[in-house]
């Protein structure tokens, strides 16, 4: 191990406590993308406290931060999210209890994701500082990763134009470091506006808005047979009207819809505007369409993926105490041996069935996936297009946990999530730190990124005028 890496790692483990109650601190927050105002500000203060530079609410996003330090080239950017998600609530127990019913819960790992990149920002700023390493370490600290794509954003407004190379981490059930694409997104409202009357006495009267949403589903579901197998088409209806006596003025939708490249996103997305239209005419209503959010495919890069893993394996996984392991066995209980299986085969990991009877991911595969597509969707992808760029994954939870689970929240609480986010903070150091003094590596994973791209050009996938919709949990 090189001296600017033990000195990095020297610095992460005697602040190991303050890391961790950053850390619990966002996890207690539980803040909404856009209104994570005490997790953002715990972060950047941090880094601020640090001797970084921080620049606050970019990108028309009152959350959303850089924080900087060094000079020149290269630049290399760390990413940190910390939004939870709606209703998730959980207490630090192995059994479902939440905090406050209804209220938020950090279901996937965000508050780690965050503290996970801070701390290694500052890792490496000490090891630059010691050891005289030039360049710029870039710590980005990037709101609503789960409902309106803040990267996007910050893409659109040219924060990542300058980076040589992005490395970011993400809580799962696995060590590793994933070839894999994602799919690409577009998010949408459908407002319809039709008119009041009362259903029994007057329904001549009436226009439905809730009868051009359920039209407008009918179409869509019908259009599922016309389109890729790997397209994703899902809804919620979010208002359907008042009463059953009064015909609905006012209905709502939102609408995901997702495909593997940006361009069948595009071919989905129209048709589906069309049926939106159709559905108006049907019912003599009209619609108003709201974009709410679109992102790309993901750009794997195979050179850092397996520089990752090679740093994984050097530092080696954690160690779990025997509270940590119990704890683990009772949240096992919650998930059946079916849920465990179908997540491990949906997994495509080479070697899966070895991980069956485990409770916790204990190897570091090789980064495996070129040429699949996760069916998730992250602005993560946005930022692939811009420069090489890969998150890796370290197991915070047992295997079978679900993202976006009570079971999840539990455990980025307590110590597996623990130990998961300082043995992730020293890996994308040590990565970071290798990209800083390797330039052979750098320009290794800068040519593959410009091969993968193969002349593609960037394009935004959210209008000009459109802005963060910051005031959308008020409405």
């Amino acid at each position: 191990m090189s001296d600017e890496k033990e000195h990095a790692f020297n610095w992460i483990e005697n602040n190991k406590k303050r890391i961790i109650e950053i850390s619990d601190k966002i996890w207690e927050f539980a803040e909404l993308g856009l209104i994570e105002f005490k997790s953002s500000a715990l972060l950047a203060d941090e880094l601020e406290k640090n001797g970084f530079k921080v620049e606050r609410g970019i990108a028309d996003m009152p959350t959303a931060f850089t924080a900087t330090w060094g000079e020149g080239t290269p630049i290399i950017g760390i990413m940190g999210e910390y939004d939870a998600l709606p209703g998730l609530s959980q207490k630090k127990v192995p059994w479902k209890e939440p905090l406050e019913p209804g209220k938020p819960g950090h279901g996937c790992g965000h508050n780690i994701h965050g503290t996970s990149g801070m701390a290694a920002a500052i890792a490496v700023k000490e090891a630059m500082e010691k050891h005289g390493i030039k360049g710029t370490v870039k710590f980005f600290g990037c709101p609503a990763e789960e409902n309106f794509s803040g990267k996007v954003f910050m893409v659109r407004a040219g924060y990542f134009s300058n980076v040589d190379a992005v490395i970011s981490h993400h809580p799962s059930t696995m060590n590793e470091a994933s070839l894999m694409s994602s799919l690409a997104v577009n998010s949408v409202k459908f407002h319809f506006y039709g008119k009041a009357s009362h259903a029994g006495a007057s329904p001549e009267h009436g226009r439905s808005a809730l009868d051009a949403v359920e039209l407008m589903n009918v179409g869509v579901n019908y259009l599922r047979e016309h389109i890729i197998q790997d397209a994703r088409i899902h809804y919620v209806i979010e208002k359907g009207g008042d009463q059953p006596n009064i015909v609905p003025a006012y209905a709502r939708s939102w609408y995901y819809v997702r495909a593997p490249e940006r361009d069948q996103v595009d071919f989905i997305y129209n048709w589906v505007l069309d049926i939106a239209k159709g559905a108006a005419l049907m019912t003599k209503t009209e619609v108003k369409t709201e974009f709410i959010e679109g992102c790309y495919n993901l750009i794997p890069n195979k050179t850092i993926a397996k520089l990752i893993v090679k740093n994984m394996r050097e530092i080696g996984l954690p160690k779990y105490s025997d509270e940590d392991l119990k704890f683990a066995e009772e949240i096992a209980k919650t998930i059946t041996p079916e849920m465990k299986v179908a997540q491990l085969k949906k997994s495509k990991r080479p070697g899966w069935e070895r991980l069956v009877d485990k409770l916790l991911d204990d190897e570091v595969p090789d980064p495996w996936g070129e040429g699949e597509t996760s069916h998730g969707s992250t602005d993560v992808a946005d930022v692939s297009w811009q420069a090489p760029t890969v998150e890796f994954s370290t197991a915070t939870w047992i295997l079978g946990t679900p993202a976006h689970s009570w079971q999840a929240v539990a455990q980025n609480g307590v110590g597996i999530g623990h130990k998961s986010l300082i043995f992730a903070a020293k890996v994308m150091a040590s990565t970071v730190i290798d990209l800083l003094t390797n330039p052979d590596i750098l320009n290794k994973a800068k040519e593959e990124h410009k091969q993968r791209i193969n002349g593609k050009k960037y394009k935004s996938p959210i209008p000009p005028e459109h802005k963060p919709p910051i005031d959308i949990w008020e409405r």
